[in-house]
């Protein structure tokens, strides 16, 4: 492996870990990931010459720290200036992690304060922790990159200006942050996953980081039924992965080896549905598990429920009523009935007016309608609209079939 290409999956997998320790040392957030970036690019000088050390992440933290040590020296005009270089200095490497101390665990909680909006706790976590540019928190959020960087600046502000402790709250300060902690947790997983915005189908590192915090996380706070839910919905859809891609390009669901799903994975996953899911009152997660069920347990693409997860996401829309569930909805209905599920599509509201999935899902029940002309007409918009990388090289051979009188569905 190439050195930049070391340093990148090393940024994937040592950021928030490098990050989290720093902060936790300066409690200065635009110090900490400054000098994380530093060091990546200290890095990227240096090791072409002197070789990748021997353990890569110890020397990324470590000169993270030098760095922070340096610019903390120069504006050392005080004592507590003076006190977080003592307590720098002190520090050889990260605090050792388990279910509580865990640094990335402690900055997840403190993004999450109640004090910050609900959305900018989940943008800042993704940026601290995982390294996402503005970009693409904005991209996961449907807004502006301008106004992203406006909510990440505000929330860094408001964590230093109300003196938010870098820790795990205290039992029954738990449930007021589980929400956001949840959503953290899940869009850092589905960025790993679907990555739509990379040249790489899957950022493995973001998705791996996902489910070990959110196994940190079970383990916190045992029996909660919602982070069970987030757990085992991500377990499900990562056990999927060896099949999404051949070739570094994606694979449709009803194109997948499905002898490649990962069969221990699923029987995790369903087993850990099984111990939370509370019918009747379930949650958005554990209905959201409940839907990858479905899919993870069918044989075939053919033999795939859709009818019950229609309802499924029927029940998930009265509880998140988003454009992306209704869209959801809309194609699990029109693989039972193409017509109505088109009918459900053009009631999307107008956040997605912009985003591919919302034409690329109507060229689809297009295609199952016959309806080509049209079809095509729409794959050329999520074309257009799609994100360089793999998912948009899909769409354009989408469109390349469709245009030249290929496969219709």
């Amino acid at each position: 492996m190439t050195v930049p290409a070391t340093v990148a999956a090393l940024f994937q997998e040592e950021w928030g870990q490098i990050t989290a320790t720093l902060i936790r040392l300066t409690g200065d957030w635009d110090l900490a990931e400054e000098c994380a970036q530093d060091a990546f690019t200290q890095a990227l000088a240096r090791w072409p010459a002197d070789g990748v050390p021997p353990n890569p992440g110890a020397w990324l933290t470590t000169t993270a720290r030098n760095k922070a040590i340096d610019r903390l020296r120069r504006a050392a005009v005080g004592a507590a200036k003076l006190r977080e270089l003592a307590a720098l200095r002190a520090v050889d490497a990260p605090a050792p992690a388990d279910a509580v101390e865990d640094d990335r665990l402690r900055l997840i909680f403190t993004c999450c304060h109640p004090a910050l909006p609900f959305e900018a706790r989940v943008a800042l976590t993704l940026r601290t922790l995982a390294g996402l540019t503005t970009a693409e928190i904005a991209r996961a959020f449907l807004v502006p990159e301008s106004t992203m960087s406006k909510r990440l600046t505000r929330a860094k502000r408001r964590i230093r200006e109300a003196g938010i402790p870098f820790r795990v709250p205290s039992a029954d300060s738990l449930p007021e942050r589980l929400p956001a902690v949840l959503g953290v947790l899940y869009l850092l997983f589905t960025e790993g996953y679907a990555a739509g915005g990379g040249t790489e189908p899957v950022r493995r590192g973001l998705s791996d980081e996902a489910i070990r915090l959110a196994r940190l996380l079970v383990r916190l706070l045992p029996g909660e039924p919602e982070a069970g839910g987030l757990l085992a919905l991500m377990i499900l859809h990562d056990a999927r992965r060896p099949a999404r891609t051949v070739g570094g390009e994606l694979v449709p669901l009803e194109e997948q080896d499905r002898s490649r799903w990962r069969r221990e994975q699923i029987d995790e996953g369903a087993a850990l549905l099984d111990e939370v899911l509370r019918p009747g009152r379930a949650g958005p997660y554990q209905i959201q598990a409940a839907i990858a069920a479905c899919h993870a347990s069918a044989p075939s693409f053919d033999e795939t429920p859709w009818a019950e997860i229609a309802i499924l996401y029927g029940r998930l829309e009265r509880l998140v009523p988003s454009p992306i569930v209704r869209l959801n909805r809309a194609i699990a209905v029109g693989m039972v009935d193409p017509a109505r599920g088109l009918a459900l599509a053009e009631t999307v509201g107008p956040e997605l007016g912009g985003h591919h999935l919302l034409p690329a899902a109507k060229a689809d029940l297009l295609c199952r309608l016959g309806r080509r002309a049209e079809a095509a007409a729409l794959f050329g918009q999520a074309v257009e609209l799609a994100p360089d990388g793999p998912e948009r090289r899909h769409l354009a051979r989408r469109l390349a079939e469709i245009s030249s009188g290929g496969v219709s569905v």
